[in-house]
């Protein structure tokens, strides 16, 4: 599944950005206990992991299950969060709206065998700058060309 938006109003540093979306899902168990998010090393690329849902899979026990996040804060320092504990009897699943993540990061089965799946979106933006500006330049030379059409003067009789 895949979802393009064209957003030519979100003007960054290097111009409009185009933004993909894919969808995201994995799962964590005992056998399993991490994923790690990477993305592509591509320059001009930023890698961002929507979390959506995490819910109990088939087979699951009636134990706590905590699943974590570890990612950079905004000062680059590591940091692991808990994001969701599920219980079979009360909590089979959490509704974590657009919770909104980039790149690098781990989601790790911290307590409890699963299986447990985490869903969302996997969100790729990029910088749209050579294509949309060399139309817009192209535009502002044919207005420069083009010069108004004057309305002739009458002549006045003498």
């Amino acid at each position: 599944m895949s979802h393009n938006d064209d957003d030519s109003s979100d003007l960054g540093p290097a111009g409009p950005s185009k933004l993909e979306s894919f969808l995201f899902s994995c799962e964590l168990s005992s056998k399993v206990p991490f994923y790690t998010f990477q993305g592509d090393e591509e320059e001009d690329l930023e890698h961002f992991l929507e979390l959506r849902t995490v819910c109990l899979g088939q087979g699951a026990k009636v134990e706590s299950n905590v699943v974590e996040v570890t990612a950079m804060n905004h000062q680059g320092k590591t940091i692991s969060v808990p994001i969701a504990n599920l219980h079979l009897s009360c909590l089979p699943m959490v509704s974590l709206g657009d919770f909104e993540l980039k790149a690098p990061l781990t989601i790790r089965l911290k307590a409890g065998t699963g299986p447990v799946t985490i869903s969302g979106l996997h969100l790729i933006a990029s910088q749209d700058e050579e294509s949309d500006l060399s139309d817009e330049d192209d535009e502002d030379d044919d207005e420069e060309e083009i010069s108004p059409i004057k309305p002739a003067k009458k002549k006045q009789k003498q």
